[in-house]
């Protein structure tokens, strides 16, 4: 299973952790394996800001366990954020929309909750 969550408002945040979460928790129970994703932009970039810690310890925990956490670069420039204002393992991709064009196309599920 390969899976892009998708979140580009801020207060949705704590609703996509607890979906990666879950759906991470469940493919490790049934020992199968999965990749996920988690592709922030637009405003949803802020959450991944040094400067708004409130969600990083959920996400450095997961990045831990192999869940991939990327932001749009074009976002970031919109927000006036670089990459040395966000936590170290998120990944910076150029465009968040060819991002998830691109990982669609490899087979990706898509998810927005």
């Amino acid at each position: 299973m390969k899976v892009i969550y998708h979140i580009d408002e801020t207060d949705r945040w704590p609703l996509v952790l607890g979906n990666v979460k879950n759906m991470n928790a469940y493919y490790k129970e049934a020992k199968e394996s999965c990749m996920i994703e988690v592709l922030a932009n637009s405003a949803a970039v802020e959450g991944y800001a040094l400067s708004s810690p409130e969600h990083e310890t959920a996400m450095k925990t997961l990045s831990e366990e192999g869940i991939r956490f990327a932001a749009c670069g074009n976002a970031l420039k919109g927000t006036g954020l670089t990459k040395d204002d966000i936590f170290d393992f998120v990944t910076v991709v150029p465009a968040g929309v060819v991002e998830l064009a691109e990982r669609q196309a490899e087979g990706y599920a898509y998810i927005r909750p």
